[in-house]
């Protein structure tokens, strides 16, 4: 159950860095959020309190789920390009 937060929590990421211009920025963006929302992750679940290791666990979970959001907006948008495309080359 402690794995939901940083995967929905890495959409919420994701969704944020697009709205950052320029690839570089964008990724330093998703980079420092996620390591935040990582260490946010492993103090609310309580594991910081164990290890700090848990805090790359959490941040990986981040970043996998900003990776599988991110993922989806690009085919989201090549699958909207290419209609757009056929769509003119048809008429």
């Amino acid at each position: 159950m402690h794995e939901v937060f940083p995967m929905l929590a890495g959409v919420a990421v994701a969704i944020l860095a697009q709205r950052v211009s320029g690839l570089r920025m964008r990724l330093a963006v998703l980079a420092g959020l996620s390591l935040v929302v990582g260490l946010v992750a492993s103090a609310i679940s309580g594991e910081l309190a164990l290890s700090w290791g848990f805090v790359l666990v959490d941040t990986a979970l981040v970043l996998a789920g900003a990776a599988a959001m991110t993922a989806l907006v690009a085919g989201r948008k090549q699958l909207a390009a290419r209609r757009v495309t056929s769509s003119g080359a048809e008429r």
